[in-house]
């Protein structure tokens, strides 16, 4: 419990102080506001290995795509996640939550990042140029664009069908998925006290290329993220 409470106090301090270090950042070139996202994943590292005595493996780097255009598809357990892919991949694109654009200082970070943000609850005329806004994020960068295809946060031993949207984007993009499977939910779980002692391993999978029909592609990546959290967990 101790080690939780120091964790957690800790943790989002420091994630606040890099959030004003970086203030400065929102009027410079993009590519100076990047560096911080970087530097939160390490004190995501940092804090998860001093206090929860948390390591971190990582497998199948040499899967990573170095040639031409991706998008990554990744489970989605915990925060872990979406600070610390940062410092693997190039600064990925996000697809957030429109609320999370709300919040004081971090909320301005994700705008200056790029971040394309939606309403998750319901259908709206701005939500149905999302997809417009995807193409767009992606052509006009060199950075890959990194989705949750479960929708969000989910507890390690559930396995809830992918979300059609995953497959529409692979659909409108036509460029290679590169799939990651993610167990940080036996760490930091949705909702519950979090872990010490123990690991959490980054599968990076082979590239999906960009032949397949949605559907197809949807049943694909499911599966085969699916069948590695089984071999991970």
């Amino acid at each position: 419990m101790i080690r939780n409470i120091l964790f957690t106090i800790f943790f989002f301090l420091g994630i606040i102080f890099i959030s004003i270090i970086f203030l400065p950042a929102l009027i410079m070139p993009q590519k100076v506001t990047l560096v911080g996202g970087k530097i939160m994943g390490q004190w995501t590292k940092f804090c998860l290995r001093i206090f929860l005595l948390v390591k971190i493996n990582i497998i199948g780097k040499e899967n990573i795509t170095t040639n031409g255009k991706f998008f990554i598809a990744c489970s989605h357990q915990s925060m872990f996640e979406t600070f610390f892919l940062q410092t693997i991949f190039n600064c990925p694109i996000f697809i957030l939550k429109k609320e999370l654009l709300k919040i004081p200082i971090f909320g301005t970070y994700l705008k200056k990042i790029g971040s394309i943000s939606i309403n998750r609850n319901k259908t709206t005329k701005e939500n149905l140029g999302f997809f417009d806004e995807i193409v767009k994020a992606v052509t006009d960068s060199k950075r890959p664009l990194l989705i949750f295809p479960q929708g969000t946060r989910v507890l390690p031993e559930e396995r809830p069908k992918f979300k059609k949207g995953a497959g529409r984007i692979y659909e409108t993009l036509k460029i290679k998925c590169q799939p990651v499977a993610v167990n940080s939910g036996y760490v930091w779980p949705k909702n519950k006290p979090l872990s010490s002692n123990k690991t959490i391993t980054i599968s990076i999978l082979n590239p999906i290329g960009p032949s397949l029909n949605k559907e197809e592609f949807l049943n694909l990546l499911e599966n085969n993220i699916y069948s590695e959290l089984d071999k991970i967990n």
